[in-house]
C-alpha cells in the first residue's frame, strides 16, 4: 500500500446552486476511496477571473490520500461529471471545477496534470482559501500580489 500524502484541492462552481454544490463536493472528496478529508476552508465569493458568467463560490480542502496524483485526478473528474460539468470552451461557466493544487511535495508536469498548479499563485480565489487550510503555503506577499482581485468570505 502507498504511503499517504497530503493534497490540496481547489473547488469552484458558478452554475446552479454553486454554494450547495461546493459544500456537497467537499464531503464527496472525503468519501473517495483512499482519501480522508482533513480540513475545509471557508467559502469565498469571487467574480469570474478570465471568464464570464455569474460569481463563483470557491474553497480549498486539505486531504490525506494514498491515491497516486493521476488516480486522484481521475476520481475528481468523476465528481465533476456527476455534477454535470461540461467543457464547451476554455473558462466556460461550470457546475463544478476541481483542481489539484498541491500533492505532497511532489512536482508533476504531464500533459494531463501539473502540480503545483501553475496558476495558483496568481489567483485570489485559490490563495485565500488555501491560506485557510495550509497557511504555510501562502505568504503575505502572495496575498498582496492578488489584492486587486475582488473576493469575499461568504456567511
Amino acid at each position: 500500500m502507498r504511503e499517504p500524502v497530503t493534497a490540496c484541492i481547489a473547488l469552484g462552481a458558478n452554475l446552479g446552486d454553486a454554494r450547495q454544490t461546493v459544500l456537497q463536493s467537499m464531503q464527496a472528496i472525503g468519501r473517495i476511496a483512499g482519501c480522508k478529508l482533513l480540513v475545509s476552508s471557508r467559502l469565498y465569493r469571487t467574480a469570474p477571473f478570465q471568464a464570464k458568467g455569474p460569481d463563483f463560490v470557491n474553497a480549498v480542502v486539505l486531504i490525506e490520500t494514498n491515491l497516486t496524483a493521476p488516480g486522484l485526478l481521475t476520481a475528481l473528474q468523476v465528481l465533476e461529471q456527476a455534477a454535470g460539468r461540461e467543457r464547451p470552451f476554455l473558462n466556460a461557466p461550470r457546475t463544478l471545477d476541481l483542481d489539484i493544487l498541491l500533492y505532497g511535495a511532489g512536482r508533476i508536469d504531464s500533459p494531463d496534470l501539473t502540480v503545483p498548479h501553475p496558476r495558483m499563485m496568481a489567483r485570489a480565489f485559490v490563495l485565500y482559501p488555501l491560506a485557510d487550510v495550509r497557511p504555510d503555503s501562502v505568504s503575505l506577499q502572495d496575498l498582496q500580489r492578488v489584492q486587486a482581485q475582488a473576493i469575499e468570505v461568504m456567511a
